[in-house]
């Protein structure tokens, strides 16, 4: 980050074709590469992830849901006209009906309990997303709500991605040991590696490419420490479901 200028001005100068996107993602490192390459993911795209690990990840993630609906909902009332709204409300519709469905058999075949599933405690990691989330939402306007939600997905689609490539397409590929992958490990790579997300990934860019590039200086700084926040969260809370049963067999 320290050859990354700290105004979006000075590193538009510097560059062709600058993207406030790049920028933000740029003044994030080393966070953001350890978050796209974890061990985590690495392995989960191999089919040699701990089931326990993953359990763990999962649990997790769908306490984590409810509050990022909330603010994609929120996004949605501060987004700028029908166009930027409608892919806001058709992610809403698949995370509410396919990805819900996706924890559900998830739940089942990984033999999670109700109990755990229904109301875990947050670990501190997602408790602390969770706050962001509704910080970033509630203490400013559309920039900063998008700081979070944009690092959020496009974590998740340069992860999927790049194990979808190097593993193969995890429907008719086998991984590198032989075996197929199961399907809560397929589904969730697929979720994030298909076009239509991907898609959309690029679409949250381009509204925080806009928006961000008009903001004040002052802001413009705000809305970076959002989105390098989530980057460091996002690395924290893939450290803090690999290691979790890591003594507990």
């Amino acid at each position: 980050m320290s050859d990354v200028p700290a105004s979006y001005d000075e590193y538009a100068a510097g560059v062709d074709e600058p993207r406030f996107t790049d920028w933000l993602r740029e003044r994030s490192e080393p966070a953001w590469t350890d978050a796209v390459t974890h061990p985590f993911t690495r392995e989960l795209g191999a089919g040699t992830l701990e089931e326990d690990a993953y359990a763990t990840y999962l649990v997790q993630d769908y306490a984590f849901l409810e509050a990022l609906v909330g603010t994609f909902g929120f996004a949605v009332g501060q987004a700028p006209g029908i166009e930027a709204k409608r892919p806001l409300i058709e992610f809403l519709e698949t995370v509410t009906s396919t990805e819900n469905d996706y924890f559900q058999r998830s739940f089942d075949a990984l033999d999670v309990p109700e109990s755990r599933r229904d109301d875990p405690a947050r670990s501190p990691t997602a408790a602390a997303l969770v706050d962001l989330l509704g910080r970033a939402a509630r203490e400013g306007g559309y920039a900063e709500t998008l700081a979070v939600l944009v690092p959020a997905e496009w974590i998740y689609r340069e992860w999927a991605t790049a194990v979808a490539t190097e593993y193969g397409d995890s429907n008719t590929e086998p991984p590198s040991d032989g075996a197929d992958l199961p399907f809560y490990y397929a589904e969730w790579i697929d979720l994030h590696a298909v076009p239509s997300f991907v898609a959309f990934v690029d679409e949250l860019r381009d509204q925080l490419d806009a928006v961000g590039a008009e903001c004040a200086t002052r802001r413009q700084a705000r809305v970076e420490r959002l989105f390098r926040r989530t980057v460091d969260l996002e690395v924290d809370f893939f450290d803090e479901c690999y290691e979790a049963d890591s003594g507990s067999g």
